[in-house]
């Protein structure tokens, strides 16, 4: 069943960062359903962390999705090239967000080998947050788009695991951010073959 908007509401950025692991996202586009569970996050807090697109109160016509209430997703396109998906967390006004970086592919396969140009599957297929956006079909068109909505949402299907299961460690690409680049903000699951790399 997909997760109730109040999931999102919460105001601990990290702990749903870490709670989305074992999630089941989803999209449908043009009719084809596309998905798996999600192996690996990372979390953004606002306008305290400089990581942040937000960071400062840093309110602008891209970020302005972030600072609506908890469970839609914000998508940005990062290096001109990839469409990454965020999930919007927290209260209205808190522009907190957690970004997908890879998934464990169940339904859909063979489309997501065709979007992503590839004839058999490769871990690649969906580690990183722009190969998640590719296979999934996901783009900058369903900014802003309800979590409970019938092109994207995110399932719970009683996949969990243990603490002892999950690396928290600091996020990548973000040493401009001083010392919150070494702040342990992403989540991952030990040992998936999706996760991106750096995973050890």
């Amino acid at each position: 069943m997909k997760l109730p908007e109040a999931f999102y509401l919460g105001t601990d950025v990290s702990l749903i960062a870490q709670q989305l692991l074992g999630k089941y996202l989803f999209t449908c586009i043009d009719g084809v359903t596309t998905g798996g569970y999600i192996v690996e996050t990372e979390a953004y807090n606002g306008v305290i962390d400089k990581a942040s697109h937000a960071y400062g109160n840093r309110l602008t016509p891209r970020t302005q999705t972030m600072f609506e209430h908890g469970g839609i997703a914000y998508i940005y396109l990062c290096y001109g090239i990839h469409e990454m998906l965020n999930v919007v967390t927290s209260v209205e006004g808190q522009p907190h967000a957690v970004l997908i970086r890879a998934i464990n592919p169940t339904v859909g396969v063979d489309a997501m080998l065709s979007r992503r140009n590839m004839a058999l599957v490769k871990p690649n297929i969906t580690a990183g947050p722009g190969s998640v956006g590719k296979a999934l079909g996901i783009n900058r068109k369903l900014n802003g788009v309800s979590l409970q909505s019938a092109q994207l949402w995110i399932e719970d299907q009683g996949l969990s695991f243990e603490p002892e299961q999950i690396a928290a460690v600091p996020r990548i690409g973000v040493a401009y951010a001083a010392e919150d680049a070494l702040l342990p903000y992403r989540y991952y699951i030990k040992g998936n073959v999706y996760v991106s790399k750096p995973n050890r």
